[in-house]
């Protein structure tokens, strides 16, 4: 859901000048980290805002000295992907990752990468668990817990003409397949829901999975591919939402007759009973990038489908209980700006106003206090990821991690920050240290209080 850089002509001299710039900053940055990673910790004073809304709060100003340390290392390369899946056990000792040995290019169907978890109480040690040939580099394989269980895992992954998923049990090696892929997962663990990845690979490369076509790409909006239901314990799937279903649904601000359909991003609210969905099209003749959006939920069984913004523009979003979805988009009130949606109502309002100011990648921590956001890089190619008191308007930067410029495009790496179970940690990924992207813990112990009784 990322906004890509418009590429821009520049002539010769003004490409030395930046490539100059870029390798001094990044060495004097480089020189900075190393100078903080000889104690494998970065501690810092964090930067505290209050911007209230309405009436002023008078908050505390204390620096909180945070931690942030690697938990793993080149020489190969280490990432999670998505910041709405769930990366740590429940018990918040083992965290999931991917590990690739190469960057800076689109993963081609041989490429393999390797699924595996860190320990956090044995050294941050490295646990091969399996692999995969079905990845990206924003969204990974699907990586995930399964919810509903302590210890089992699953992951997209391509066998011969198929997508699958794999559910691997990592204490007793147990795994079997399932004959189609993921994308979000029933809180009970037992029922998915996914877009069809080979659409999506030809409609928006590094989102989809090379090795498959789409068998559909000469259709604008096929009746036979669109979101599908997977049943985790027999297999069985079936087409709940259809691309022609959803694209004949009229579009107030144009005409998408003509336009090219396809459905990413889907997330089950916290009780199993709806999902979002995204609707994307690009308009015949035009490359790259789509040219709408809209979000969408539907029952499980993909019916009593509700339209939550039509106005084209919607990003990066999670629940915030059953009924409330927070999402960046677009609105006639406020422009730009993050938006609580209930669902089934027309009900929208600001959240983070003049403090919650650009697009990120955004989640709530257990009791909805406190949430969670990161930005894009901004002039200085600096990504800022922090807390937001929801209460209070508080916002709480945990750091700013510097990305080299060869990370952009398809293959950038965005923080997709992700919290452990009772909320006190976070992990983000990274290439800010100069030895590619990998796994970062940040402490948020002393911010967002004790640990949460069960």
């Amino acid at each position: 859901m990322a906004e890509e850089e418009n590429s821009k002509s520049e002539s010769k001299g003004e490409q030395v000048k930046k490539g100059l710039y870029e390798k001094s900053k990044f060495i004097f940055l480089l020189l900075t980290v190393v100078l903080a990673f000889e104690s494998n910790v970065i501690t810092g004073n964090t930067k505290i805002e209050n911007n209230s809304d309405s009436e002023r709060t008078n908050v505390p100003t204390a620096e909180y000295s945070i931690s942030v340390r690697p938990i793993t290392e080149g020489p190969k390369y280490h990432w999670f992907g998505y910041y709405d899946k769930m990366e740590f056990d429940p018990t918040g000792r083992y965290v999931l990752g991917m590990q690739v040995d190469f960057e800076h290019r689109s993963p081609r169907p041989e490429d393999v990468i390797k699924i595996g978890m860190v320990d956090l109480q044995d050294n941050d040690r490295w646990i091969e668990l399996g692999q995969s040939r079905a990845w990206n580099w924003q969204q990974g394989c699907m990586l995930q817990w399964r919810p509903g269980s302590a210890t089992e895992i699953m992951w997209n992954d391509r066998e011969g003409e198929r997508f699958v998923c794999h559910i691997l049990d990592v204490r007793t090696g147990k795994k079997r397949t399932v004959p189609f892929p993921i994308y979000t997962v029933s809180p009970d663990g037992c029922t998915a829901v996914a877009p069809d990845f080979r659409r999506i690979q030809d409609m928006r490369s590094g989102y989809g999975y090379a090795g498959l076509s789409d068998p559909y790409k000469n259709e604008l909006a096929t009746k036979d591919s669109g979101i599908f239901r997977i049943d985790l314990e027999n297999g069985r799937t079936e087409l709940i939402v259809s691309l022609a279903d959803i694209a004949k649904i009229p579009y107030e601000s144009d005409d998408i007759s003509k336009a090219k359909h396809y459905f990413n991003h889907l997330l089950i609210n916290p009780d199993g009973t709806r999902f979002i969905f995204l609707h994307r099209w690009r308009m015949t003749g035009k490359d790259g990038r789509f040219s709408g959006t809209r979000m969408f939920t539907a029952s499980l069984d993909g019916k009593n489908i509700r339209l939550v913004d039509g106005y084209g523009h919607t990003s990066h979003f999670i629940w915030r209980d059953n009924r409330h979805i927070l999402a960046w988009a677009k609105h006639p009130s406020h422009g730009y700006a993050f938006y609580l949606y209930e669902d089934g109502t027309d009900r929208v309002e600001v959240v983070g106003k003049n403090v919650m100011t650009t697009n990120g990648h955004c989640s709530y921590l257990p009791g909805n206090e406190w949430i969670l956001n990161d930005t894009y890089p901004d002039q200085q190619r600096m990504r800022h990821v922090y807390l937001y008191h929801v209460p209070t308007s508080r916002k709480v930067t945990l750091g700013s991690f510097y990305s080299p410029g060869k990370y952009t495009g398809e293959w950038r790496t965005d923080t997709h920050p992700r919290f452990s179970p009772d909320g006190r940690h976070i992990v983000i990924d990274s290439a800010h240290a100069g030895n590619g992207r990998q796994l970062y813990l940040i402490d948020v112990t002393k911010i967002v209080g004790r640990k949460r009784e069960k």
